[in-house]
């Protein structure tokens, strides 16, 4: 029973370096873009399509791009499934006039909303 449960994970664990998922890089793929310089077709050519995009104003456009960070079994092919992010990227371009405008990087980790738990809350009245 122990070397047949001993092979399995073996297996599971040789079989997660055949992992082909293709993958976005958005904190390489940010230095791309260039403010003033970088037009919104060559943000979506580096980028592809946003995955939101919004008009702040009349002519100002913000395109988002988030990729969720696997977490430590993540990339395994059987396990990856049944665990959740660490977190996640994101990548928001300001677009004014057809070229960029402002480009920030942010990252974001499950652990950072952690404070909520042991924060005292006062009511509001």
């Amino acid at each position: 029973m122990r070397s047949s449960l001993f092979l399995l994970f073996i297996t599971l664990f040789l079989l997660s370096g055949c992992y082909s998922k293709q993958v976005r890089h958005l904190a390489s793929d940010a230095v791309l873009i260039k403010p003033g310089q970088t037009t919104a077709k060559e943000v979506q050519k580096y980028l592809g399509e946003p995955n939101g995009r919004r008009e702040v104003s009349p002519g100002v456009t913000e395109f988002v791009y988030h990729e969720d960070q696997p977490g430590i079994f993540g990339k395994m092919p059987v396990l990856g499934t049944m665990t959740g992010p660490s977190g996640y990227e994101m990548i928001i371009v300001t677009i004014q006039n057809d070229v960029v405008t402002n480009c920030e990087f942010r990252n974001f980790s499950t652990s950072d909303r952690k404070w909520m738990e042991d924060y005292t809350w006062e009511e509001v009245k």
